[in-house]
């Protein structure tokens, strides 16, 4: 179907006893001619897929492995100092953390090591990004940690024990291959500290399988459907589930840790029913790690323009902490809970437990789709400050890969970390060359001094790990901004944290995506739909509601709706634009068939008079109008119901002789009007490519111009 060629057609319309000519802009476009041939087009993918050279397998080699194309590249002399500073200072932060979130997750501190050493090296050769830090991050260890719960407990281990359990030795680990029948069995061949990594080993390595499958699929889209408001709510509200399981470090209790939905009701629960039995040397040590950790915290962010590094407080008071629980030996004499032994070195390799991938499949999902998010935004958000680019593809690689190799290493989940990135950035960082200065960092404690932190209290790791939660949780101070922004984004906000908080995690993430989609149907289901003014001197339409001073051309009415017309907004397009025209023309042709009837009604009886010239009074009062002009510039799609809605407008517009045009519709909409069926033959001319182009045609049909102020 030929359209648009630039035309001028003419038109012959009757004015009285003359007859006028009116010329219109008649535009006709030329459709592309779309191939089709699905078979010509997988061959040629196939083709470019399967087909091997040199040069295509340098490229691929150089894409997959990024490392190779900017470490020849990396400046010596400009770049070195910066990553070195970087790479100690992140590191000297995230030894204590490593320990503390190791908590969190159900696992001993030894892995916590473990999973930061590997992590960084890791990204280091597959990773697009030059500043990001990826490890463990608070979220992630809080969600594999509810599952390490869940599986210990299946597995029969008493839950009542506080972790405590010391580490079989090197040759123990490394023989067991079988998971546990019995509680017996259990702990002879493997105590629950060994099963408790085994469980988030075995996670971690499918989080990572699904995380290269994403990578390999191209199916990141789908962390288009995780909004910024979404993660900042999920991640407020996994931060009170982390303060809650905490908590009972902080005053010494022996409790479980409560998992599943309303776990966050149901651990302060127990918490008040065993607050008598608070140790309080563990709560005053809290107490005094607060009021150090604190206001070092915020002195820090507050001075952090003039200080070339961040003072690491946090490894300061680990080490005043251990030091003053080995020589005041608050374990013999007051009962603190402690670390415990922590080993030197690395233990034997060992392939995740392949019969509790059923038991872990599930809920390794929302946690490799978290972490991927979370990676990738962080990672393009510094691109894009720092001027270069990242490639969000192979970003899934590499944090798919930091989590499947470790996995084999005894290491649990990680992904990127904020809070460690812009430490990171701040202190000079210019390449990955500083996550291998980390991961050296990280070494030399795993090698000399780890076993040094036997005597360190649990609730300082707690007050470490509580301390690292401010970010998240001052994001209740942006609420008024954010609502000023977009309320339905808070809502978004509220509901997700809500959701998070008091439901479970898991399920907090699922309320949050539906939620945010149920709002992008609702913004659609009821849009904005204003009649339009002219503005004057110009051929540009705007809102009657929103601008003053516009102008109305006579007879004709500008409607614009402003979303896709489809199946869950069809009457809501038809009520508002019966209620912004003021006629409904169903009423209208009910309204003139019943007036119709009553005055042959009327004749019959012979009583026609004074209420026949009424109902024709009626029949025959004229409308306001003329011609509806609907801007579909806003209309992204139409669906079957849509056109069908539309050309119900048409009809019953049309019988009372009200003439709709259609203006501003994109090839889109234009293709399935006319697959639709839309125009009838000769028709095809009344769709405008403006509005003014429309208006200008009505007038001209019409044969009578002028306009009139708006008010």
């Amino acid at each position: 179907m030929a359209e648009f060629n630039n035309v001028h057609s003419v038109t012959e319309m009757p004015e009285g006893d003359n007859a006028k000519r009116s010329f219109h802009h008649r535009m006709f476009l030329e459709p592309q001619e779309k191939k089709r041939n699905m078979k010509a087009l997988v061959i040629k993918q196939a083709k470019k897929t399967c087909s091997c050279s040199p040069a295509k397998a340098k490229d691929y080699v150089f894409s997959f492995f990024p490392v190779l194309q900017w470490l020849p590249k990396y400046k010596l002399r400009e770049y070195l100092l910066g990553d070195i500073m970087s790479g100690v200072i992140v590191g000297v932060l995230l030894v204590p953390q490593s320990i503390a979130y190791s908590l969190l997750a159900g696992q001993e501190p030894i892995y916590g090591l473990y999973t930061s050493f590997f992590a960084s090296i890791i990204y280091f050769i597959f990773g697009t990004s030059r500043h990001i830090s990826v490890g463990i991050f608070g979220v992630i260890c809080l969600m594999v940690g509810q599952v390490v719960d869940r599986e210990t407990q299946r597995a029969g281990y008493d839950l009542e024990a506080a972790a405590l359990g010391v580490l079989v030795n090197t040759a123990d680990y490394g023989n067991t291959t079988v998971s546990p029948v019995n509680q017996t069995l259990q702990r002879l061949l493997c105590d629950k500290s060994c099963y408790a990594i085994t469980v988030g080993a075995t996670m971690t390595f499918i989080a990572g399988v699904y995380q290269v499958a994403m990578g390999f699929f191209q199916v990141g889209f789908v962390s288009v459907y995780l909004s910024d408001s979404l993660l900042s709510g999920f991640v407020t509200g996994a931060s009170f589930t982390i303060l809650t399981s905490q908590a009972k470090y902080l005053l010494g209790l022996n409790i479980p840790r409560s998992s599943g939905i309303g776990s966050l009701i149901a651990t302060w629960i127990n918490i008040f029913r065993n607050i008598h039995k608070t140790n309080i040397c563990d709560l005053i040590t809290s107490l005094l790690c607060f009021l150090v950790l604190i206001p070092s915290k915020e002195l820090n962010e507050h001075f952090k323009s003039r200080l070339k590094a961040p003072i690491p407080v946090e490894l300061f008071v680990v080490v005043g902490a251990t030091l003053a629980s080995h020589f005041g030996k608050l374990r013999e004499t007051y009962g603190s809970s402690i670390a415990g032994h922590i080993p030197t070195g690395f233990l034997p390799p060992r392939p995740p437990d392949w019969n509790l991938i059923p038991n872990v499949a599930l809920d390794a999902i929302p946690i490799a789709i978290i972490g991927f998010a979370i990676t990738v935004s962080l990672s393009e958000m510094f691109a894009k400050k720092h001027g270069y680019s990242v490639k969000a593809n192979q970003e899934m690689y590499a944090i798919g890969f930091c989590n499947i190799i470790p996995s084999f290493f005894h290491c649990f989940t990680t992904s990127a970390a904020l809070a460690k990135t812009l430490v990171k950035e701040s202190t000079g960082c210019r390449t990955q060359v500083s996550g291998m200065v980390t991961s050296l960092v990280i070494l030399l404690v795993l090698l000399v001094i780890a076993p040094l932190f036997y005597s360190l209290q649990k609730c300082v790791l707690a007050v470490i790990t509580i301390v690292n939660l401010r970010g998240a949780l001052r994001k209740f101070k942006d609420l008024p901004k954010m609502w000023h922004l977009s309320r339905v984004d808070t809502v978004i906000w509220l509901v997700t944290m809500a959701a998070s908080a008091l439901i479970s995690t898991e399920i907090g993430l699922l309320v949050g995506v539906c939620f945010s989609m149920l709002c992008v149907i609702f913004r659609t289901q009821r849009p904005e739909a204003p009649l339009l003014g002219w503005v004057a001197e110009s051929e540009t339409y705007e809102s009657l509601s929103a601008y003053k001073n516009l102008q109305t051309k006579p007879g004709i009415m500008v409607f614009r709706f402003e979303a896709p017309l489809y199946y869950i907004n069809k009457e809501c397009f038809k009520s508002t634009l019966y209620k912004q025209t003021g006629v409904n023309p169903v009423w209208v042709k009910a309204a003139k068939k019943k007036a119709v009837k009553r005055r042959l009604r009327e004749k019959e009886v012979g009583s026609g008079g004074n209420q026949t010239s009424i109902s024709m009074d009626f029949v025959s009062e004229p409308l306001g109008f003329h011609t509806i002009v609907i801007d579909c510039c806003a209309v992204q799609f139409l669906d079957t119901a849509g056109i069908r809605t539309l050309k119900e407008v048409c009809k019953d517009y049309g019988e009372i002789d009200v003439q709709v045009l259609l203006a501003q519709c994109n090839p889109s909409v234009r293709s399935s009007l006319i697959r639709g069926e839309f125009f009838k033959e000769g028709e095809d001319h009344l769709l405008f490519h403006s509005v003014h182009q429309a208006v200008d045609y009505a007038l001209g049909a019409q044969g009578h111009g002028g306009t009139s102020a708006a008010k």
